[in-house]
């Protein structure tokens, strides 16, 4: 059967690579280098400029681990997992972990960093409540996403947080897409196949995180290879990670 013929596994379309700056949004340090991760390098190695945002640093994450210790451990592991695929801006907000609440206030600080950065393409993770079946999301994932799509909005509007608008930023209305990284309606995806190692190498720079988990035949290649190559089957690549995208605009 020829591939999207079978409508579990529908082609994916390949996402708009004609824009030259992204901002990646969510929860927990780790939360790009489970996917995205090797996407970004592929756009890095395009010129593109990539920005991370982590709304909270992970803290919470490591139960044996005092939580100041494991931010501080975790904001360390971000930047050096960002490096690996061609990132060199990491904004921590340090909102607490595990208890974030989609609201205004987490839509206010978002929409600061769209204005503070101005880009193109804003890339989020996956806020759907499950992830096609296997599992639940959550809920600091659900919380970050839908913020994230709104605060797209929020940042155009000068009468919304009219109070950021002291001269250093200034509304910004030209995110054209919001993207939602590994989201079960996905209708999108990239080809990493030449980047697909960068990834493998930036999730296995979160070293404390995973031994902190208890993983210890954690493989990041095997985990990270099955679902890029499942994604990969519905680009005919090897390998390759998916989106959903949200249009921004009025006519599209």
């Amino acid at each position: 059967m020829p591939l999207g013929d079978d409508r579990s596994t529908p082609a994916l379309q390949p996402v708009r690579e004609d824009w030259d700056s992204a901002l990646c949004v969510v929860a927990h340090p780790d939360d790009m280098e489970f996917g995205a991760a090797a996407a970004v390098a592929r756009w890095t190695r395009q010129g593109k400029r990539v920005v991370y945002c982590m709304v909270t640093s992970g803290e919470a994450g490591i139960d044996g681990m005092h939580p100041e210790q494991c931010a501080a451990t975790r904001e360390a592991e971000q930047v050096a997992s960002a490096r690996i695929v061609g990132v060199d801006t990491v904004d921590f907000l340090r909102l607490p972990d595990g208890i974030l609440e989609y609201g205004v206030p987490l839509r206010r600080v978002i929409a600061a960093e769209v204005r503070r950065h101005r880009p193109d393409i804003v890339i989020t993770n996956n806020f759907r409540e499950g992830w096609g079946g296997r599992a639940l999301n959550q809920a600091d994932h659900i919380a970050t996403g839908k913020a994230t799509l709104d605060a797209v909005r929020d940042a155009g509007n000068r009468w919304i947080f009219a109070e950021q608008l002291d001269g250093s930023l200034e509304p910004w209305g030209g995110v054209t897409e919001v993207w939602a990284a590994g989201s079960p309606d996905s209708g999108h995806g990239v080809d990493i196949t030449e980047t697909f190692e960068l990834g493998v190498e930036s999730l296995r720079a979160h070293r404390a995180y995973i031994e902190g988990l208890g993983w210890a035949q954690f493989d990041p290649a095997e985990f990270l290879g099955q679902a890029s190559r499942q994604a990969g089957e519905r680009m005919a690549v090897t390998h390759a990670t998916t989106f959903e995208v949200f249009s921004m605009g009025w006519d599209d």
